[in-house]
């Protein structure tokens, strides 16, 4: 091989794996996210003090400090303040996690199981409609993992929901506490403004 295009070609193979070692570090988190801003004209959202505000199924779950934790991290990012003894806005937040058995297209079986294993705070619970066998099944079913959020901001003067947001995402991650993280970060995306409609916000993490 002629030695500029032997130099050319180590080059471009180096860059090739310096690309794929690159993101082999990181994962993508793509989350469907869903926001609605309902404040009244000349109230402003952005800087407001907030407080969390518990359902009383909500007291006893374990997980319910961690997600507020995460909704919190995520909400400091965007300019919101939590200050429990001045706070212009109440804050409930939820998270709700299952699994389930998924062909090799990610769509779930119908003999799949799914069980809760993350908590589970004021949402719902559902993996959409179950597909048929078909050529899938010659290979081993994978587990899929469903995780939800949502944070709804009420003004606690009015008592008036100011601003409401979810985000789901479906994947193959196991270990629940990053992706419930990178979750509330997407739900938070775009605030206080968001645009109308479902949209699809990737974010990338560590593996």
């Amino acid at each position: 091989m002629h030695k500029g295009l032997r130099r050319i070609f180590l080059t471009m193979a180096a860059l090739a794996l310096s690309q794929l070692t690159g993101c082999a570090t990181v994962r993508l988190v793509d989350s469907d996210v869903l926001s609605v801003a309902a404040a009244p004209a000349g109230m402003r959202l952005q800087g407001a003090t907030y407080r969390f505000e518990r359902l009383p199924s909500q007291a006893n779950n374990p997980e319910a400090g961690l997600a507020e934790q995460q909704a919190q991290a995520a909400m400091a990012a965007v300019g919101l303040v939590r200050d429990d003894a001045n706070a212009q806005l109440s804050v409930l937040v939820g998270f709700a996690g299952t699994q389930y058995l998924a062909d090799p297209w990610g769509r779930p079986l119908p003999m799949g199981a799914r069980s809760p294993f993350y908590g589970s705070i004021s949402m719902g619970r559902g993996i959409g409609p179950n597909a048929g066998l078909g050529m899938g099944m010659r290979f081993p079913p994978t587990t899929q993992y469903r995780r939800e959020v949502s944070v709804v901001m009420r003004d606690l003067k009015s008592g008036q929901v100011v601003y409401e947001t979810r985000a789901a995402h479906d994947g193959i991650w196991s270990d629940s506490a990053p992706v419930f993280a990178t979750l509330f970060q997407a739900a938070m995306a775009n605030f206080p403004n968001p645009p109308a409609g479902l949209r699809r916000v990737n974010i990338e993490i560590p593996r």
